[in-house]
């Protein structure tokens, strides 16, 4: 008897590479009815019975989490009603139709092997496509469903990897899968709630707020705040002036040495300028002391995810996302390992050597690979095992094969490794201390004994520059110059993406998979602009944003309570703690939080009060409101918008580089009286050109599919004019 075994992986790539790992080759491919995946076919063994394997793909997430319809329209739904309104799994992209695609490829399969990336969010794919095919495989035999349903885990896309996953099957995790449940739902109902109250209460004032959407996230959030908090120690920082007395020494030879006053700065002029009298005094120096300590550099740890983002924003100057893009495309390529793990030391049965002579061919680190080999393999630094997924490595040679991006983040994940296997980088210290009348004065240099893992590492090298000159303790040196200089004490500079990651780990902000979504978001948003060196600047509404959440209620934005939240999931996810008593404590903490900000939102306002402009300062005269004939402005900012001061209200409309916003000539909607609008398309955008009712869009845009429908409808029938002139009136956003 044959047996069909269908197989999921997460992405259609990955999908292709395991077909083909496991078949030697020999699977066929075709395209799945969905135009997204594909599906890999061959024949072999499973569990001791002759099978044909099916391999296919979802893209990511099947399902996410949402509100019903009817809570979706922000005018009609209290955002305090998301705490307790019922939610929904729909389609994370309806288009595809991949729970339809999932269930016809499943179609009297008698087992299912779940190939998600072995992570949280991997676990609850996993269960997602359990509740697509479900009802599509055959009933097995004995036993319910989940007899017939294992997981595969692998960190890699080598044929050693994905077999021995194959031959060692496990089962899916439903309590990992749950903390992914929980997390969700908690952040869309908080996250909707402060989201949809702080968007309709300021966009409803001010004009210039330059972002489409105010929002607030329990990650989002803490992860501004540390930006807003160095921005703040930048702008009250309050520069003191200090001297320090500079001097020269040299020796018989004239080789002259530049050292440093053992008492550093001085804060009193005056003070100084005694101190500068008793050196001139003393015209020369003794050398009384002259040491060599032997020092190091510690070779790294293995790489994992957090410390690749660091490295990548710092020295190749890429973003979070960006790196976690490009790694995630060199996995499923198989050039490394899994990118996403919290573990920095190598599993005891990992092989070292294999993995390193796998790079002695390249043209431009293969020597060193070959020297290390030649040498004898360091053991690695101790590190910490989480549990997750071994550390980051490179999985094959063809760093020469890549371009661009791709490049770069591949060669420092080789680099990285060959240097967790090299011996430390040793140097000795010398250091001379000298007696100039009473005063002290010192300086050192650095003689580099061995390069060690810099050689792999160039940028960490010791700079040679920094010997100290040849002297013996008793040695007479002649003052050549000693002058006061004056300096000032300097503030901080903006957080670097680097520093902002290490804070954000050291809080529990968020995971290594979802720190680079949450800087990205407050980008996004124009919470924060990256200016030269990937530092974060804060925006006027990023700031105004933490300082009124610390006026209201300082949790909102400490990194604890997300800290302790991400805690109470872990046990989830461990078996440890109940899921429904973890997720409803939390959102009745949050529930409260909100209740508290609405009540006393009137405090944050008045910092946007004094550093935006209001909806009835701001735009210039457009076109007549429907409701008194008067002008309303067009206020151009994120989001555009019309806003009549005397009815207080407001209306979106198109904008944007694409086209242009004009009156349509002096057209009024015969439902609302109106003036008409005519959005004009440019470039290659002409076809998207069409009139529109600021009032009509407004509705069509808080109402459903079946609604917008109708109103179209019935907008045509009541403008047969108009339809003539312009062929067809298009609502906006519909």
């Amino acid at each position: 008897m044959t047996v069909t075994v269908l197989m999921v992986a997460e992405k259609p790539m990955l999908a292709d590479s395991i077909a083909k790992l496991l078949s030697d080759g020999k699977a066929s491919k075709r395209k799945g009815w969905n135009n997204a995946c594909s599906v890999s076919e061959y024949s072999g063994d499973f569990m001791g019975q002759r099978a044909n394997f099916k391999v296919t793909s979802t893209c990511g997430h099947v399902m996410s989490v949402d509100f019903p319809q009817k809570y979706n329209n922000w005018d009609k739904t209290d955002p305090s009603e998301l705490y307790t309104a019922p939610i929904q799994k729909i389609e994370a992209n309806p288009k595809m139709k991949m729970n339809d695609y999932l269930a016809s490829e499943a179609r009297n399969a008698d087992y299912l092997v779940l190939w998600l990336d072995c992570d949280k969010e991997g676990e609850n794919i996993c269960f997602e496509v359990v509740d697509a095919v479900q009802s599509a495989m055959r009933k097995p035999a004995k036993g319910d469903f989940m007899s017939v349903v294992y997981r595969a885990h692998f960190s890699a896309i080598t044929e050693k990897d994905i077999k021995a996953a194959m031959k060692n099957l496990g089962r899916p995790n439903k309590n990992e899968a749950l903390a992914v449940d929980a997390r969700q739902e908690l952040d869309l109902r908080v996250g909707c709630s402060f989201t949809r109250f702080q968007t309709k209460y300021f966009q409803g004032k001010y004009g210039d707020l330059d972002s489409s959407v105010i929002s607030f996230g329990p990650c989002q959030t803490p992860t501004l705040a540390f930006c807003v908090t160095r921005h703040d120690q930048i702008v009250q920082f309050k520069p003191e002036p200090y001297w320090v007395i500079q001097t020269t020494f040299e020796d018989a030879e004239k080789t002259a040495m530049r050292a440093e006053w053992e008492r550093g700065r001085m804060f009193d002029r005056e003070v100084a300028s005694m101190f500068l009298d008793r050196i001139k005094k003393a015209g020369g120096a003794t050398v009384v002391d002259v040491s060599t300590k032997k020092s190091a550099k510690e070779r790294p740890q293995a790489l994992n995810t957090v410390e690749l983002m660091r490295v990548a924003s710092a020295s190749l100057g890429l973003s979070p996302a960006t790196t976690m893009h490009v790694a995630e495309s060199l996995y499923t390529h198989g050039y490394i390992s899994y990118p996403r793990t919290e573990t920095t030391s190598y599993p005891a049965n990992f092989d070292l050597r294999g993995t390193l002579m796998q790079q002695t061919g390249d043209r431009v680190w293969g020597a060193i690979a070959s020297q290390v080999l030649a040498d004898g393999i360091n053991k690695p630094r101790g590190g910490e095992d989480k549990g997750d997924h071994p550390p980051i490595t490179p999985m094959k040679a063809g760093g020469a094969v890549l371009g661009g991006d791709s490049s770069r983040v591949y060669e420092y994940v080789v680099r990285h490794f060959i240097a967790t296997l090299m011996r430390n980088c040793t140097y000795d210290v010398t250091t001379v201390k000298l007696a100039c009348g009473e005063e002290e004065f010192s300086f050192s240099g650095r003689k580099l004994i061995d390069p060690g893992f810099t050689l792999a590492f160039p940028w960490a090298g010791v700079d040679e520059d920094e010997r100290a000159p040849n002297v013996k303790k008793g040695q007479k040196l002649t003052l050549k110059s000693a002058e006061i200089v004056n300096r000032e004490t300097s503030p901080p500079g903006y957080l670097t993406e680097s520093e902002l990651i290490t804070l954000m780990e050291k809080h529990g902000i968020g995971t290594d998979a979802s720190i680079p979504v949450h800087i990205n978001t407050i980008c996004q948003r124009n919470y924060v602009t990256v200016e030269s060196g990937r530092r974060l600047v804060p925006t006027t509404l990023g700031v105004c944003l933490i300082h009124g959440y610390w006026a209201v209620d300082r949790e909102l934005v400490l990194p604890t309570m997300r800290a302790e939240l991400e805690t109470q999931l872990n046990l989830i996810a461990k078996g440890e703690a109940d899921y429904l008593a973890v997720k409803n404590h939390a959102l009745e903490q949050f529930r409260r939080k909100f209740v508290f900000f609405v009540l006393n939102v009137t405090r944050v306002d008045s910092l946007f009060g004094v550093s935006f402009t209001t909806l009835t300062e701001a735009g210039k005269p457009f076109s007549r409101c429907g409701k008194c004939r008067r002008f309303m402005k067009l206020v151009e900012s994120r989001p555009a918008r019309l806003y009549c001061s005397n009815c207080h209200d407001a209306y979106p409309v198109p904008s944007g580089r694409d086209g242009s916003l004009k009156t349509f000539g002096d057209k009024q909607c015969p439902l609302d009286g109106f003036d008409l609008l005519y959005w004009q398309g440019v470039g290659g955008k002409v076809a998207r050109s069409y009139a529109f009712c600021p009032l009509l869009c407004l509705q069509s845009a808080l109402r459903g599919n079946e609604e917008r429908r109708r109103m179209r409808s019935l907008l045509a029938s009541q403008l047969p004019a108009v339809v003539h002139l312009i062929r067809s009136v298009r609502l906006h956003g519909d």
